[in-house]
């Protein structure tokens, strides 16, 4: 069986058994509370409750590094609307150690764009188009650093009120423990 038939057949009987009723919330976030993390597996289970997060209580966005990459793209509009049609007042960026985005290799990356079939031919013409490839696909070069960057961009942000908390964090993913990197608390780190 593959997998989309394995995740189909497990759900059919978890929506028989009724197994969703411990889970039901709003979607109104509980402690009105956003969580930018990465999108690294080890974190799916670990992060929450290393925060005591539980269901209904956080709007999660995840993507490669925890990043802000650009002030109107799509994870600044998830944060936006979770703030302004979801009630959030805090928000967390929550980066984590042993990250991949910090031993990424654009090469590397391409390399094996063209063994999945992707052509060189591809890549270039995207290059040729203004697409900077090489750039997107940059390492971050400190994890602390770029938690700093993405709440700064979140923190500027034109349309995030100013009485919204945004704080900054560094989880180890082996432990759960986490550093704090910015008190959002602290209108002066912000």
């Amino acid at each position: 069986m593959n997998r989309l038939n394995e995740i189909l057949e497990f759900n059919k009987k978890f929506v028989a058994n009724r197994e969703y009723e411990a889970y039901r919330t709003t979607k109104f976030p509980n402690k009105k509370l956003v969580i930018l993390t990465c999108m690294d597996a080890r974190l799916s289970e670990l992060l929450p409750q290393a925060m005591n997060v539980h269901n209904g209580d956080a709007q999660f966005i995840k993507n490669a590094g925890a990043v802000v990459s650009h002030p109107f793209g799509s994870t600044m509009r998830s944060i936006l609307i979770a703030v302004h049609e979801l009630g959030a007042e805090e928000i967390c960026v929550i980066a984590h150690y042993d990250c991949g985005m910090s031993s990424i290799n654009p090469d590397k990356t391409f390399a094996r764009m063209e063994e999945r079939g992707i052509t060189s031919d591809i890549i270039l013409t995207l290059g040729h188009a203004g697409i900077d490839l090489r750039s997107w696909f940059q390492r971050i070069e400190s994890i602390p650093e770029s938690v700093h960057d993405s709440v700064g961009m979140i923190r500027m942000h034109p349309l995030v009120p100013l009485w919204v908390k945004v704080h900054g964090l560094v989880m180890d993913p082996e432990t759960g423990r986490l550093d704090l990197v910015i008190d959002g608390n602290d209108d002066a780190s912000s």
